[in-house]
């Protein structure tokens, strides 16, 4: 038997010799398939024979599209879809806008200079300054750095790089104006600025293929990864999608102006999704809960959740019904049950004393580990690579964690010719609690 996964209309539907099962309430991708959920028989046309396990998928915005899989019965995991994007750079995502010559306008002349005529601007991640030092790039894909000149960086050119681009928040970060680049400063114990990264940010399109099928499922989903994996564009792109093509009121908290952008007009990366600048980044938690409760937004996007406050936030907008689209700072699933700041985002965890009964019915000790809550992101997305993410269905994986099991859950990739490829029922080869 072949099953059809429709992202828009019928997410699960089964095919038997030319005919299609759709099911009433079908389940999530990370759900085992019910045939208690058969509702009645479509006919549709069958599609093509392949050769190969993968398929290619058209995506268009105005008509629903069915991606293909088949079982391998030679392995334990199913080859969902597959597809490329058009255009593509060297990392199978199509850069929209860089605007890297205001950027360059912050460094120093002889750097800007270097920096216009390298072959490999178009994957510089970051520039480097720090005083006393000689100047950095850094670029996607690559360890360490390149030293952009022999002579080190002087007071003189970071003052007038500060000068370039004005006043820095109450975070030490500071944007370029009508661009999605960020500057960071380091200050000494005098609040003198002794250091500058300057991250280039890029509008790039291509990444929401990697999860656009959890999109139209309407529940929110986290993104954990560590710092550079690629969250924010991310979180800007699905913006942009979900308020353009999926038609939803879509408000940006952005904390940073990171995803929106520097200033008050923000970029047009982000489609029709609108904008809520926070003053400072303890109010954070505060402008979330009045988003909701001013806007009538039907998805609220905030990147870099990192205090209780937010989680807590995060946990109420969410009991109100609205999706909520999330990143933290983590590697594993385990980092964010561990952390007693953040655990309430998928679920929280308290201890439970067992009587001698239960506890020796469960084969376990008296004092256990549980989740107390369902958790505020039904979906997490752990983001290894920029095209390598595991995929969990929450409530299962943190069950399965916490009595020392490992869960089922999705590899989402690409493959040497940068078209997608979901793996399911792959077991999670992560750290346990």
């Amino acid at each position: 038997m072949r099953r059809i996964a429709s992202h828009v209309d019928s997410p699960i539907c089964d095919e038997d010799n030319g005919r299609y099962i759709l099911y009433k309430d079908p389940p999530h991708p990370l759900a085992p398939f019910s045939s208690s959920q058969e509702m009645g028989v479509l006919s549709l046309h069958p599609p093509p024979r392949f050769h190969t396990n993968r398929f290619d998928s058209v995506h268009s915005s105005t008509r629903p599209h069915l991606s293909l899989f088949l079982p391998t019965p030679q392995r334990n995991h199913l080859r969902v879809r597959r597809f490329s994007v058009p255009g593509a750079t060297e990392d199978g995502f199509v850069v929209v806008e860089d605007d890297l010559k205001a950027l360059l306008q912050v460094l120093p002349r002889d750097l800007r200079e270097n920096l216009q005529n390298e072959p490999r601007r178009d994957q510089l991640l970051e520039v480097i300054l720090d005083l006393g030092r000689r100047p950095e790039a850094r670029y996607l894909g690559e360890p360490g750095g390149k030293y952009l000149r022999d002579k080190e960086i002087s007071l003189e050119e970071l003052k007038e790089a500060q000068n370039v681009v004005g006043e820095f928040g109450g975070d030490n970060r500071a944007g370029v104006e009508g661009t999605l680049h960020r500057i960071s400063a380091i200050r000494s114990r005098k609040g003198l600025i002794v250091g500058l990264t300057c991250r280039v940010g890029r509008a790039v399109s291509g990444h929401v293929d990697m999860v656009r099928d959890l999109l139209e499922y309407k529940e929110s989903i986290l993104f954990l990864g560590r710092p550079g994996v690629g969250k924010t564009t991310v979180m800007r792109e699905i913006a942009r999608v979900l308020a353009d093509e999926l038609h939803k009121r879509v408000v940006i908290v952005d904390t940073s102006n990171e995803i929106g952008g520097d200033g008050d007009i923000p970029h047009v990366a982000i489609g029709g999704a609108r904008r809520m600048q926070v003053r400072e980044p303890s109010m954070q938690h505060r402008v979330m809960i009045e988003a909701v409760e001013n806007h009538m937004p039907e998805v609220v996007i905030v990147d870099e959740i990192g205090t209780e406050a937010e989680a807590l936030a995060c946990r109420s907008i969410a009991e109100r019904g609205v999706m909520l689209i999330g990143t933290a700072h983590g590697d594993r699933l385990a980092n964010i049950i561990k952390n007693p700041t953040l655990s309430d985002l998928v679920g929280g965890v308290e201890t439970v004393t067992l009587g001698d009964d239960e506890a020796r019915a469960r084969c376990s000790q008296k004092s256990i580990l549980e989740r107390k809550a369902p958790p505020t992101f039904p979906f997490l997305i752990e983001m290894r690579e920029r095209n390598y993410w595991v995929t969990h269905r929450t409530e299962r994986s943190v069950d399965m964690l916490l009595v020392g099991k490992k869960p089922l859950v999705e590899i989402r990739k690409r493959d040497d010719e940068f078209k997608v490829v979901v793996e399911r029922w792959k077991t999670y080869d992560g750290d346990g609690i």
